[in-house]
């Protein structure tokens, strides 16, 4: 019987979005480095978050403002399609983040070691 863990490291095709990071130390991550886009991470989820929720009251007012059916089905498409399109925007930006957490940890640990 295979386990669930045997067949993701036969399978070249699904990817460790955290290969990089499994190398790293354990004081790698209580580096300035660290700390820095971290904070950098948080105020972006933040932001992002406070974005959303503003979009998610508006369309709430715009979807009470409704006179049909035909309406209400065009303001939720257009609050569902602007969401998707947010998340996904944001899902770049912190996979950016993540990524330059990453090399700075190693500029880091190759500065000391």
């Amino acid at each position: 019987m295979t386990r669930k863990d045997d067949k993701q490291e036969d399978d070249n095709t699904t990817a460790d979005p955290f290969a990089a990071f499994w190398s790293l130390t354990p004081t790698a991550y209580m580096s300035a480095p660290w700390f820095e886009v971290l904070t950098d991470m948080g105020t972006e989820i933040s932001t992002f978050v406070t974005r959303r929720i503003k979009e998610d009251v508006e369309a709430q007012q715009a979807l009470m403002q409704c006179r049909s059916p035909e309406e209400f089905q065009h303001v939720h498409a257009q609050f569902m399609q602007k969401a998707f399109d947010q998340y996904h925007e944001e899902t770049g930006k912190l996979v950016e983040l993540t990524e330059r957490m990453r090399a700075r940890i190693e500029a880091a640990n190759a500065k000391k070691g």
